[in-house]
């Protein structure tokens, strides 16, 4: 299916901007894993691990607010105002409910770290690390309020300026509290690992104050009457933001917990091969924020397209964001293959990390192009409302044949010789291409019932005339 330029200008319009803000984000992340491999490696196992539980807790959180996304660009495309104003009200409400709930589990991580069975030592940094973090997560949910009220509006530049500030005080901050550098003299010692964690907090409290301050003296948000009223929670509306976001969280949950129980089971295999696991997996999330930042400005176009009734626009743009994911996945890939020494030098000087990462980043870069199909697809998905049956392809392929394959290939010899952390890759690879080839049918198949539909509406209206 060919796209027009103009839906091509559009699509490019949102994506670029969700691009910069996601590669800050991922940012954040990459430069807590760096700055940490200049301690130790036991202090890099532990922003791997702590980085890997908190991802389960507050992804599936933001996974339940990125509802709002959807629902936004439903009403904007439709034109309900009003209705945009009082769906972010209730969101807010929903990201503080979500928020006490996460701290509480953060600070007892102990089902977590059993999975883990790490040393002592690298136990003690991953819990004080998850202390630090845990206090970030407000924060950032009441960000992505923000988030998804701007990104469903079509204007994510300001969420890729917020993004920024935090990706350029994250730095300064780490040096602060990892480092010790500037509170050393006053008695107060570099926290390491731990320091990462407390910085993410800080950065995140000042971002989200920041978003919300701007956005009320902001007149171009003055339509949405975000605070022309203060309303207590309200179920209906919050029972809708429900009904598409558990899923959506659950889909991300799933995600997560096979990404993160994979670093949980690879820290058996000792510090050297988690902290080279750690790096395998900083690439491949930094790279995702390609098809994530597109799948997200095609979801919103898609969202945006049904509100205004059009299904045939929502369906090209469907096909456009994929067919682009999958160009700018392959190559990608083919940058990860060619440079996997270079990256894998990049984030520690260790010799021996530096050897098992560099093989790691060869399966990584085929992962990336799967990782890229169903990234776009599982978005425009959840423009189409639809969030159940990606969940239940999710749980089945990743669960089944990602976690539990990449056990049975990495820790025994159920096919030959353990395979150690390429297991756990290959089978991750293998379990999202038929994440993504499901995807796809199901798409096909949503997508053409809905331009059936609105074609049947048609016809019967030139009847009635």
């Amino acid at each position: 299916m060919s796209a027009p330029a103009a839906l091509r200008h559009q699509l490019f319009h949102l994506a670029w901007p969700v691009l910069i803000a996601q590669a800050a984000v991922m940012g954040n992340g990459v430069i807590d894993t760096l700055m940490a491999g200049r301690i130790s490696p036991a202090d890099l196992a532990a922003v791997g691990i702590g980085a890997s539980i908190y991802a389960i807790i507050f992804v599936s959180a933001m996974g339940v607010l990125l509802a709002l996304t959807p629902i936004i660009a439903h009403h904007y495309g439709a034109g309900r105002f009003a209705e945009i104003g009082a769906d972010v009200r209730q969101s807010a409400w929903l990201a503080l409910m979500l928020s006490v709930l996460a701290v509480i589990v953060m600070h007892y991580p102990d089902p977590f770290l059993s999975f883990a069975d790490s040393p002592p030592e690298v136990e003690q940094k991953v819990r004080a690390y998850l202390n630090g973090t845990a206090w970030a997560v407000p924060g950032i949910l009441f960000f992505r309020v923000f988030y998804g009220l701007s990104s469903g509006i079509g204007r994510p530049r300001p969420v890729m300026m917020f993004n920024l500030l935090g990706l350029a005080l994250k730095i300064p901050l780490n040096f602060i509290f990892m480092y010790g550098v500037g509170i050393s003299a006053w008695g107060y010692p570099a926290m390491g690992a731990a320091g990462a964690g407390w910085s993410s907090a800080v950065v995140m409290w000042i971002v989200a104050s920041s978003a919300w301050v701007w956005c009320r003296s902001n007149p171009e948000y003055a339509p949405y009457g975000v605070f022309s009223r203060f309303e207590p929670p309200r179920w209906q509306p919050i029972r809708e933001l429900l009904a598409l976001g558990l899923p959506t969280g659950a889909t991300f949950l799933v995600d997560v917990t096979a990404f993160t129980f994979m670093a949980l089971f690879v820290a058996r295999l000792g510090a050297e091969t988690s902290a080279a696991h750690q790096v395998a997996a900083s690439v491949a999330v930094f790279v995702f924020m390609i098809p994530m930042s597109l799948g997200h400005a095609t979801g919103v176009l898609v969202g945006q397209s049904l509100g205004a009734g059009d299904a045939l626009k929502a369906r090209a743009a469907g096909f456009l964001g994929l067919k682009v994911g999958l160009g700018l996945g392959a190559a990608t890939a083919l940058a990860i293959g060619f440079a996997a020494p270079q990256l894998a030098a990049l984030y520690t000087p260790d010799a021996g990390v530096r050897a098992i990462a560099t093989g790691l980043l060869g399966v990584v870069a085929w992962y990336h192009v799967a990782d890229a199909l169903q990234a776009v697809l599982a978005q425009v998905l959840r423009g189409y409302k639809r969030a159940t049956a990606p969940m239940v392809i999710y749980a089945v392929a990743l669960w089944g044949v990602g976690l539990g394959g990449g056990y049975l290939l990495g820790l025994t010899d159920s096919f030959g010789p353990p395979r150690g952390a390429a297991g756990f890759w290959l089978a991750a690879f293998a379990s999202l291409t038929i994440a993504g080839g499901l995807l796809v049918a199901y798409f096909e198949r949503v997508s053409r019932v809905r331009k059936s539909a609105i074609r049947d509406r048609c016809g019967a209206a030139d009847t009635d005339r």
